[in-house]
């Protein structure tokens, strides 16, 4: 079995407070829109980020690496996942879904960066891969919900 590195470490750990970001940004474009649609799409895509970010840190956890409690300037660089202020500054449905398909995409290439590494235990390969596959899905759904609204 592989065993984590710092590097892998600190790269699960940046994942991980984009994960949270990423909720509170789901979460805050839920309460500043009336789009009944677009409010149970980020309301569920907030619970999402929330469960992704609990299931990290457990894997995280489990094979005893600290969690970053995001006090490092480094963490707090890694909150730009989502301009939260752009987000919801234009209640616009097709601006808050052009912003979520950005993040989406940037998510996606967080997890491709660590999924990169040749090293990953085979459980947390398992863990991203099945949270990376959603997120790819949902970022479908958003550009089906981009092009008809």
């Amino acid at each position: 079995m592989s065993t984590y590195t710092e590097e892998v470490g600190n790269k699960l750990n940046a994942l991980l407070e984009k994960t949270y970001d990423a909720e509170k940004g789901y979460k805050k474009a839920a309460e500043n829109t009336d789009n009944v649609v677009l409010k149970s799409f980020f309301t569920r895509k907030s619970q999402q980020r929330y469960d992704f970010g609990h299931n990290l840190k457990t894997e995280i956890n489990s094979f005893g690496q600290n969690i970053d409690k995001g006090g490092s300037i480094a963490a707090a660089a890694h909150r730009t996942w989502m301009d939260v202020k752009a987000f919801v500054s234009s209640n616009s449905a097709e601006s808050m879904l052009e912003e979520a398909i950005r993040g989406e995409k940037a998510a996606i290439d967080e997890y491709k960066d660590v999924l990169s590494e040749t090293n990953l235990p085979s459980s947390t390969v398992t863990l991203l891969t099945q949270q990376m596959n959603q997120i790819e899905l949902d970022l479908a759904k958003e550009k089906v919900m981009e092009n008809i609204s």
